[in-house]
């Protein structure tokens, strides 16, 4: 996980809203219209808050189509268990490292460009 990993995951998890979309998305996949009813949010503000939850791997939203086909747009909760220590936040920061040696070599074997 890097840094901007980890943030985006501090981010998902640092807003009531988003808590409590999470709380409800524990008892199974609900449909988006449904999980704005029980939470009494709009529906664009609940996708902002969905979005964040996606961006970060806690949820994931599923597309279907009803049997008089209008799409329908689901989300359920991932698996996650979130521990933060000192030794998880260095190693976000060596995975930065590595991940800018890597892009830094496969640019200088590319070239300059032409």
């Amino acid at each position: 996980m890097t840094t901007e990993e980890l943030l985006a995951l501090f981010a998902a998890l640092g807003h009531t809203q988003r808590l409590r979309i999470i709380r409800e998305l524990a008892g199974g996949r609900v449909h988006v219209s449904e999980l704005a009813r029980r939470l009494g949010l709009s529906r664009p503000l609940l996708y902002m808050h969905l979005q964040r939850l996606e961006a970060a791997g806690l949820i994931t939203g599923l597309l279907e189509l009803s049997q008089d086909g209008k799409a329908l747009k689901f989300f359920e909760l991932q698996p996650f268990d979130v521990h933060v220590t000192v030794d998880s936040v260095l190693e976000a920061f060596r995975e930065d490292e590595v991940r800018a040696v890597t892009a830094a070599d496969a640019a200088e074997e590319k070239g300059p460009p032409t």
